[in-house]
């Protein structure tokens, strides 16, 4: 039988590290008889006796002469991976220093392509037979396919008019990027990259085996000639950068999808879905990274993906193909994905995908990462409406995959912006800010010298620098004038919400998503779980995340993945004001058990400047007499003396106004209450005014509120 034949010919299946290891000992193998066997001399004996000592001087000596050479010749990528190996580093100590000029060129004399030459090529990783979806890539005329294989690949794959580039194969190139990858990710296609750049590309569409290209026909949607006779020589839509306090956008809605929102974009801004008031124009010729949307299944993350997934149907979502195209300036960023992309020769160093962070992460702080450097060369992004259509068949990521894009995207998007380089080379800005990206945490140290081995390998395979560009973001920005303001009213295209088809009566509710985000999108919402947060946290983000400018979400235990902080129900007053410093720019701050659910549409008229609580609520608000009493009322009233006693003149003259005795206790649910940013101040001091003492919420809470306002005025 066919089985049998396969498990005779092969009884123990090499692992792809063997298989490699397999092909390296065949090309020491084939080396060796190349040579012809040295004459017997009359040491011979002496060297028989002695071989073992001699086998180990010898290993000695060129271990160290390997190292010497590494160490002179500058490859400081691989240098580092050995000392990595020996004795790894949790956070980064120094910068690599390379000398750029002193690259040797690597070619490719090992593939059956070392003549073969192409100046457009699609990369794709593949773990699987080809896709119909992928005989129809291998189909665009002009456009080289390049298949990536890793350890999940069959053995046996081929696709007429691709090529293919098995484990085996990427490990005979040469590439120093070879060493960090894992093998069996779509993370393998920087080798792929890199082969496309030593055998004469100048555009890369950076794709999947998921997407069709609409109408087979990449330079119909795309950008693909910057220059020369076949560039469109015109002006592009742009975002306005009027609001400088805005440094990212959903470019969905301007294709349509208001609802909508593509994996990395923070969930904080999920909420922000009005149009754009005006645009302006940029002229075309720079648009180095080349951003497509996807119809059917966009790229959406896990939380879209599983809360508006509606049983089997698979997403059919649709974008606006008339809606025109537009750019992104300087200042302002999006998420960029590595599977409907295309990059032009400028942008080439921007394809390298981090290595030390999840995969579903990878490609959008790439994104991220290369937005900010393509600034630095005067260049920019551009979205285009639908380019490919991707089917939904493969499911839904778990949200732990995503975790790195949902914790600290927001952070890394602020970094960026902010970050500045004085060097005057491209590459040591890149390595630079490689480096500083690993200092904050956003990735680590292994993607510093990640960094420094693609930056080699793309000079190794032939790339040159592109030229530093003036920096605009510190200059000042000139005045948008009424000419230069450009409108365009993006259509409201069906889609889902919540698992349900969005119609006009969506539309409505549309409409008072907007009224709500505007009334509270610059307060801050902190909310206590006493349950496991697990699932709650997201639910509880998904609702309230779209009102407020953000969710501040605490429980006894702390959950980095979830980016649940860590706090005490009974002394949670004592860190509000760790919270309060974070978001200083903040109309106020909203406080909220998980057992209360916030009917915030009833709050639109409420005084934003005033303290809110629930002191007229029936038995929210108790008072207990403490007179002779030594329970625990008792010891918390006294501790409220104590403080009331020490309070500056303001602070006790209200307080004792309000109380009628001060042997009576109030004790507060507290489950919400609102506190205005301009008495921030006041309440920071009454908790500096309790320090150690172990007063209760419920009974702190009541006493700050009384002794900041009257009650009359709550």
């Amino acid at each position: 039988m066919l089985v049998q034949d396969r498990i005779t010919t092969n009884p123990n299946p090499k692992s792809p590290k063997s298989k490699i290891r397999a092909a390296i000992n065949n090309h020491h193998h084939d080396l060796h008889h190349r040579f012809s066997e040295s004459k017997s001399l009359d040491f011979s004996t002496w060297v028989s006796e002695n071989f073992f000592k001699i086998v180990t001087i010898t290993v000695l000596i060129a271990t160290v002469a390997a190292i010497v050479f590494l160490w002179s010749t500058g490859d400081t990528a691989a240098l580092s991976y050995i000392q990595s190996k020996a004795q790894p580093l949790d956070k980064t100590h120094h910068s690599p220093h390379i000398n750029w000029n002193s690259i040797p060129s690597i070619t490719d004399k090992s593939s059956p392509y070392t003549n073969f030459r192409s100046e457009k090529w699609i990369v794709v990783s593949v773990s699987h037979y080809p896709s119909d979806s992928l005989k129809k890539l291998v189909r665009i005329k002009g456009w080289q396919l390049l298949a990536i294989g890793n350890s999940r690949t069959p053995n046996d794959w081929s696709l007429k008019g691709a090529i293919y580039l098995s484990l085996e194969q990427q490990a005979t190139l040469g590439f120093r990027v070879s060493g960090y990858l894992p093998f069996d990710s779509y993370l393998r296609k920087s080798v792929g990259y890199l082969f496309a750049i030593q055998h004469g590309a100048k555009k890369i569409f950076d794709a999947d085996d998921r997407g069709e290209v609409i109408d087979g026909d990449l330079g119909k949607h795309f950008d693909v000639e910057l220059t020369g006779e076949g560039a469109r020589q015109e002006s592009i839509l742009q975002y306005s950068h009027e609001n400088e306090n805005r440094s990212v956008v959903n470019p969905y809605i301007h294709f349509g999808q208001r609802t909508v929102w593509p994996r990395g974009l923070p969930l904080e801004n999920v909420g922000e879905i009005g149009h754009e008031e005006f645009y302006t124009e940029v002229f075309g010729g720079k648009q180095y990274i080349q951003q497509g949307t996807s119809n059917g299944l966009p790229d959406v993350d896990s939380v879209f993906y599983h809360t508006r997934k509606t049983g089997l149907e698979a997403f059919d979502i649709r974008f606006d193909e008339r809606a025109p195209k537009v750019a992104l300036p300087q200042g302002v960023m999006m998420p960029v994905n590595s599977f409907n992309t295309i990059y032009h020769s400028s942008a080439f160093w921007g394809l390298m995908l981090p290595v030390s962070v999840s995969t579903m992460a990878s490609d959008v702080l790439r994104g991220y990462w290369g937005q900010r450097l393509l600034w630095e060369i005067g260049g920019y992004v551009v979205v285009y409406p639908p380019t490919v259509h991707r089917y939904d068949t493969v499911g839904g990521y778990p949200f732990s995959e995503e975790k790195d894009l949902h914790v600290h995207v927001g952070r890394l998007i602020k970094f960026l912006v902010a970050w500045r380089s004085s060097k005057h080379e491209l590459f040591e800005k890149i390595l630079e800010l490689s480096f500083a990206m690993a200092e904050e945490g956003f990735w680590s140290e292994q993607d510093v010298k990640f960094t420094a081995a693609w930056l080699q390998d793309l000079l190794a395979v032939g790339y040159q620098q592109p030229r530093l560009m003036s920096f605009e973001l510190d200059r000042p920005r000139p005045t948008i004038g009424h000419g230069d303001r450009k409108e365009f009213v993006p259509r409201k295209l069906p889609s889902v919400h919540l698992g349900v088809e969005e119609t006009g009566t969506v539309n409505y509710e549309i409409g008072n998503l907007i009224r709500w985000r505007k009334n509270f999108g610059n307060v801050v919402l902190i909310m206590f779980c006493n349950g496991p947060v697990e699932r709650t946290a997201l639910e509880w983000r998904l609702l309230y995340g779209r009102i407020f400018k953000t969710v501040i979400i605490l429980s006894s235990q702390k959950n980095e993945d979830l980016a649940v902080e860590a706090g005490h129900l009974n002394r949670m007053y004592k860190h509000l004001p760790k919270i309060f410093d974070r978001y200083s720019s903040a109309e106020g701050f909203l406080f909220l058990q998980d057992d209360t659910i916030l009917n915030y549409w009833n709050l639109l008229q409420a005084d934003k400047t005033k303290l809110w609580i629930t002191d007229k609520v029936s038995k929210s608000w108790t008072t207990v007499s403490t007179d002779g009493n030594t329970d625990w009322y008792g010891k918390q009233a006294e501790m409220v003396r104590k403080v009331v006693g020490s309070m500056p003149v303001h602070f006790q003259v209200n307080y004792k106004e309000a109380m009628k005795s001060d042997r009576d206790l109030v004790i507060g649910s507290s489950e919400i209450f609102y506190i205005p940013q301009h008495l921030v101040t006041d309440y920071v001091d009454l908790v500096g005014l309790v320090g150690d003492l172990d007063i209760h919420q419920k009974v702190a809470i009541p006493m700050f509120f009384m002794s900041m306002d009257s009650p009359q005025n709550f």
